[in-house]
C-alpha cells in the first residue's frame, strides 16, 4: 500500500502533525518505536507553556514558541485538555542579576512577547508569598501557562485517528531508501511506501534523517531529572518560577501543574544513552537544593515520585523545521527541545501545510475536529458523580483511592480511541497509579482489567515496554 506520508513519531510533535495533516485529503500512517503514544520525551517535561522572552531573536526557537503560546489555548480547549496561563516569573536576587533581567525584558519586545514587566520585591512577595525574601526583582511573563502533556500528545492522536490516520506501534525504522518515486520505510515489522516522510522521532531524529540525508545532524541528549509533590501542596505557588537561564538551559523551577500538583526541576546533564531515563541521588539532591533558592520551604516530606526526561538538544541549538534540501520530500521536525511543548501546534501547522504543499493535497470536507470527553471522577461536584452512577454504576467501583479514579475510567481509556493498552497507558489516559502511593494498591487491580478487556493472560500485561512484564507466573508453578 502507498500511503501519503507517514509520520515518524507519535510524541507531542507527531502527534500534532499528524492531527494538522488530516485536515487534508491524505492517507496517512504513524509509525511508533514504542507501545503507545506519548513514551518519550512529551511524558517526561515540565508542562510548561513559555512565553518566549529567553529565545534568540530570529530563531527558529523564539518564532514558534510565539505563536505556538497562542495557539495553545484554543487548542486545548477544542481538545479538551487542562490548561492555565497562571503566568511566570524569573527571579533576581541581587542588582548584578537584574541586569539579566533587562535583557531578557528587551529580547522579549523583540519576540513581540506581550505584557512583560519588571516586578520589584513587594510586588512579587504580594503576588507569591512563599517566594525566598532574598529577593530583589522579577521579570513576569503573563502569557506563561502550564498544560498537560500527556492529554494533549493524547487528544492530538485521537483526533488524527478519528479522521483515519493510520497508527502502528512497536514499530522501529531502520532502514530508508528511494524507490522511482516514493520512499521505502524499513521497520521491525515490515517495509512501509509513502511518497513523503515527516520525521517527528525525538531525541533519535538525528538517526532518521542521517539514513536518508547527506546533511548530518548529531542530537545530543539532556537530561533532566524533576521531583514531583502531592496535590496537597498544589498551591504552595501559583505561577511558574524560573531563575535565571543559564548556557545549560533555563535553570530549575518550581511550578504547579495542570493535573494540581507540585513540580520542581530540572536540572542538566548532557548523556550518550538516548535511552538513560535513570534518576541519581546527586541529581535529585541538585534539583532540591537549587529549588530551595526560589522557594526555601518546600515541604519536602511531599514529594511522591522522581523522574527524568530527555531534551532533544541539536549541535546548533535551534530547531530543524522543514524539507530536506537534498531529500525531495522528506521533512525534519529535529532538535525539538524546550520550547517543543509550547511550540508544537505551530510546527504542526507549519509543517502539514509544507507536505499538503508538495502533495497538492486539498483540505478535508470531513474533519473531526473533536474528540468525546473524558471524565475525571475525581474533579466533580457531589451532584456530578451521583449522576455518573446512576448511568453507570462503575462509576461507584473506585480502583484508584489516591486520584479516585473509577473501573468506568478506566474501562474507557481501554475502549476509547487508540485505547490504552499497557499500565502505563492507563495511568496517562485516567492518572491512576499517579497519586501518593504511585500505584501500590491500584496497579495489580489495573493489570486484571486489563487482561480482562485485551483477552490476555495476566503474565502478558505490560508497565510500558515489551520487557516490562508485572508477573512472571504462578505461585504454585514457581514453587
Amino acid at each position: 500500500m502507498m500511503y501519503d506520508v507517514i509520520v515518524i513519531g507519535a510524541g507531542v510533535i507527531g502527534a500534532n502533525i499528524a492531527r494538522e495533516l488530516a485536515k487534508y485529503e491524505l492517507n496517512i500512517m504513524v509509525l511508533e518505536k514504542n507501545l503507545d503514544v506519548c513514551e518519550g520525551t512529551s511524558k517526561a517535561n515540565s508542562g510548561i507553556v513559555h512565553s518566549g522572552y529567553d529565545a534568540k531573536p530570529g530563531s527558529l526557537k523564539a518564532k514558534y514558541n510565539v505563536i505556538g503560546n497562542v495557539l495553545m489555548e484554543d487548542l486545548c480547549k477544542e481538545l479538551v485538555v487542562p490548561f492555565k496561563r497562571n503566568g511566570s516569573l524569573v527571579l533576581a536576587f541581587s542588582e548584578s542579576e537584574s541586569a539579566t533581567l533587562k535583557k531578557l525584558l528587551d529580547q522579549g519586545h523583540k519576540n513581540k512577547v506581550k505584557g512583560l514587566a519588571i516586578l520589584e520585591k513587594e510586588a512579587i512577595i504580594a503576588k507569591e508569598p512563599n517566594i525566598n525574601k532574598n529577593v530583589y526583582q522579577a521579570l513576569y511573563a503573563p502569557s506563561g501557562g502550564i498544560v498537560d502533556p500527556f492529554e494533549l500528545t493524547l487528544a492530538s492522536a485521537e483526533v488524527a485517528f478519528l479522521n483515519d490516520v493510520s497508527f502502528q506501534f512497536g514499530t522501529r525504522v531502520t532502514h530508508i531508501y528511494r524507490e522511482d518515486d516514493a520512499f521505502m520505510v524499513v521497520t521491525n515489522r515490515g517495509e512501509y511506501k509513502s511518497r513523503t516522510i515527516v520525521n517527528a522521532a525525538g531525541v533519535f531524529a538525528d538517526d532518521i534523517n542521517n539514513l536518508i540525508s547527506d546533511t548530518k545532524y548529531r542530537i545530543l541528549p539532556r537530561k533532566g531529572e524533576y521531583c514531583l509533590f502531592d496535590k496537597q501542596i498544589g498551591d504552595l505557588v501559583t505561577s511558574t518560577i524560573f531563575q535565571l537561564p543559564t548556557k545549560e538551559g533555563k535553570g530549575v523551577l518550581v511550578t504547579p501543574t495542570a493535573e494540581g500538583n507540585l513540580l520542581i526541576g530540572p536540572n542538566s546533564e548532557f548523556v550518550d544513552d538516548k535511552n538513560d531515563t535513570s534518576t541519581s541521588e546527586e541529581g535529585i539532591r541538585e534539583v532540591i537544593r537549587r529549588a530551595k533558592q526560589s522557594v526555601d520551604n518546600i515541604p519536602m516530606p511531599f514529594v511522591i515520585t522522581a523522574f527524568a526526561g530527555l531534551r532533544a538538544t541539536e549541535k546548533n541549538e535551534d530547531f530543524v523545521i522543514g524539507e530536506a534540501d537534498d531529500v525531495p520530500g522528506f521533512f525534519n521536525a529535529l532538535g525539538i527541545e524546550s520550547p517543543g511543548l509550547t511550540a508544537a501546534p505551530a510546527i504542526a501547522i507549519e509543517i502539514a501545510h509544507m507536505v499538503a504543499q508538495k502533495l497538492e493535497a486539498k483540505q478535508s470536507d470531513n474533519y473531526i475536529i473533536k474528540r468525546n470527553k473524558t471524565v475525571h471522577f475525581e474533579s466533580l461536584s457531589i451532584k456530578e458523580k451521583q449522576e455518573l452512577f446512576l448511568k453507570d454504576k462503575n462509576y461507584g467501583k473506585i480502583i484508584c483511592r489516591c486520584e479516585l479514579v473509577t473501573l468506568a475510567e478506566i474501562l474507557d481509556s481501554i475502549k476509547r480511541p487508540l485505547g490504552a493498552k499497557t499500565v502505563d497507558g492507563v495511568k496517562r489516559r485516567t492518572r491512576a497509579g499517579s497519586g501518593r502511593c504511585q500505584g501500590g494498591f491500584c496497579s495489580p487491580k489495573i493489570v486484571e482489567i486489563l487482561a480482562k478487556e485485551l483477552g490476555k493472560d495476566l503474565r502478558e500485561i505490560l508497565k510500558s515496554s515489551e520487557k516490562s512484564t508485572y508477573l512472571i507466573g504462578l505461585d504454585k508453578d514457581l514453587l
